[in-house]
């Protein structure tokens, strides 16, 4: 009898109640409020007439209602899935994304394919698309820097574009005034950002969260400001331009050649940069970092030196961060401070939590989409913003852990092993 009674509340509540409708009408209002001035008021500045699309109202409220209802109803039954696994044994989750890379024979095949792909990209497509894809692979790097920051250390970090601004700047004035090559300042903006994250570190030491979150986005707006208003070092508003870009034992190279060869830089930088930040999540240093992510308190009381911890997480982050900037340096062949506003940090920082805390394969997946998802959206015109922030709203109603979810390691002990202690 109880059973029945169970099965018939479950049926009962995995229906859209009135309480539901309701909400996906005020829902369907308040979109449509919001993008009132968008979707319905076109003004002609030629005529000096208004176009009123009443039409669009109408769509936007009747798909908002039904991607509701349909959101709902999805949560509805997920919530019903988990009430009836209570109380049974759980499988213990496997980590995919270690069970995929522990079978060469699966991800290898994968791998040579997406390579030879990246390879020939430049051939298959145009110089405007190669030059699209090296931004986006530019803030591949930049997401795994920061990932190294917030989602492996913990520490939120708004100012993450001061280290890209430093290690920009640092070509151009070392350029500029010394006539350095790229490739002698490359290590050199690294380092000098890896030198501005440990005195970033050291005054914000004892922060955590919000207060961090604060101080660090100030440091990125000093940063800005210092180049804005310093004319006799940075040029002030009107930037440095003239960059020369990247070299090939001195070869004289046209503006596609350049930007192919730049696009191979970036190739071999993503892959150096996958290759590094692994080899340090699984170190020493990278399992400290996951400690103070998880509870600060825990983590010194084992003995983890916290300084040393965070400083280092600083350090190679900004370290990131500073080659990029130069490599930015080199592709637009102009800087100004204009570049490094606190929104480069906001999409940095999104690329890091849509894609997944800690995850490297999340933060890929979730740089390509972030940059290429608005290009490719064009046709759409003034909507494509609309769609972006939809696409993002949707996803992370969906996917609040990103695209790609760390799971937390876990150890377990051999029974034998016990047996034997216990003899």
């Amino acid at each position: 009898m109880d059973s029945k009674n169970s099965q018939v509340r479950i049926y009962n509540e995995s229906m859209i109640t009135f309480n539901d409708i309701k909400n996906g009408l005020l829902a369907a209002c308040w979109f449509v409020f919001l993008t009132f001035p968008i979707m319905v008021v076109k003004v002609n500045p030629y005529e000096r007439t208004i176009d009123w699309r009443w039409d669009n109202m109408g769509y936007v409220a009747i798909t908002v209602f039904v991607c509701y209802l349909a959101g709902r109803l999805f949560l509805i039954r997920k919530e019903i899935k988990q009430e009836k696994m209570k109380g049974q044994p759980q499988k213990p989750k496997l980590d995919w994304q270690q069970l995929l890379l522990s079978q060469p024979r699966l991800y290898l095949p994968v791998l040579a394919v997406i390579l030879l792909i990246l390879l020939v990209f430049p051939q298959l497509f145009s110089i405007y698309q190669t030059n699209i894809m090296i931004t986006a692979l530019m803030y591949v790097v930049l997401g795994l820097g920061l990932n190294i920051v917030v989602g492996v250390a913990g520490l939120l970090d708004l100012g993450y574009v001061a280290f890209y601004a430093v290690g920009a700047y640092s070509y151009a004035l070392l350029n500029l005034h010394f006539d350095l090559g790229f490739w002698i300042v490359l290590p050199i903006g690294g380092l000098l950002a890896a030198s501005f994250g440990i005195i970033l570190g050291f005054p914000v030491l004892r922060l955590r969260g919000d207060y961090l979150a604060i101080v660090t986005l100030g440091f990125g707006e000093i940063i800005r400001l210092i180049l804005e208003n310093w004319n006799d070092f940075s040029q002030g508003p009107s930037g440095i331009s003239n960059i020369p870009r990247p070299g090939f034992f001195g070869m004289e190279m046209s503006l596609n050649q350049s930007i192919s060869y730049l696009y191979y830089l970036m190739i071999g930088m993503v892959i150096f940069t996958i290759f590094v930040v692994n080899r340090l999540q699984n170190s020493r240093i990278g399992r400290a970092w996951f400690a103070l992510r998880e509870d600060e308190i825990a983590c010194q009381a084992m003995g983890i030196d916290k300084t040393r911890t965070k400083l280092s997480a600083f350090a190679l982050g900004a370290f990131w961060a500073g080659m990029v900037g130069v490599i930015f340096a080199a592709k637009t062949t102009f800087v100004n401070p204009a570049s490094f506003t606190f929104l480069e940090s906001a999409i940095i920082l999104c690329i890091v939590v849509l894609g997944g805390m800690g995850s490297i394969i999340g933060v890929i997946i979730a740089a390509l989409v972030l940059i290429l998802l608005p290009e490719y959206l064009r046709h759409f015109s003034e909507y494509r913003m609309l769609v972006f922030g939809g696409t993002l709203v949707i996803m992370m109603v969906f996917r609040p852990r990103g695209f790609i979810s760390t799971v937390r390691r876990t150890y377990t002990l051999d029974p034998e092993m016990l047996e034997g202690v216990e003899k």
